[in-house]
């Protein structure tokens, strides 16, 4: 048996799979959302009965969920790669969970209306 010495976060494959599982997410609920606006009247009580619906909200919390960790794996990745000094770099990842995690609550916010 060979020792075989990995080393490295291991995020390569996840991170691989969670950029495309993301992203047809986001094609699937963008191509959905068109069709629906193109069916749907275009006055403000069409659109608020439209996303006023529990499955369209459930599916916007999801597919906004979708980008934000889309974002974070492009980002990280981003800072990783042409970030070099540790504290630099570091202090972008916490700044950048800041920011999405503000923005995960912020969209609770606006689809639920809490």
């Amino acid at each position: 048996m060979v020792n075989r010495i990995v080393v490295g976060a291991h995020y390569g494959l996840r991170d691989w799979v969670l950029q495309r599982v993301t992203a047809v997410i986001m094609a699937i609920y963008t191509f959905a959302l068109v069709l629906f606006l193109l069916a749907m009247p275009s006055s403000y009580e069409g659109w608020k009965a439209f996303f006023g619906q529990t499955w369209v909200q459930v599916l916007t919390q999801t597919t906004l969920l979708a980008v934000f960790m889309h974002a974070w794996v492009g980002i990280r990745d981003l800072w990783m790669d042409y970030i070099k000094p540790v504290g630099v770099r570091l202090t972008l990842h916490v700044l950048t969970l800041v920011w999405l995690v503000s923005c995960v609550i912020y969209s609770i916010k606006v689809v639920w209306g809490l």
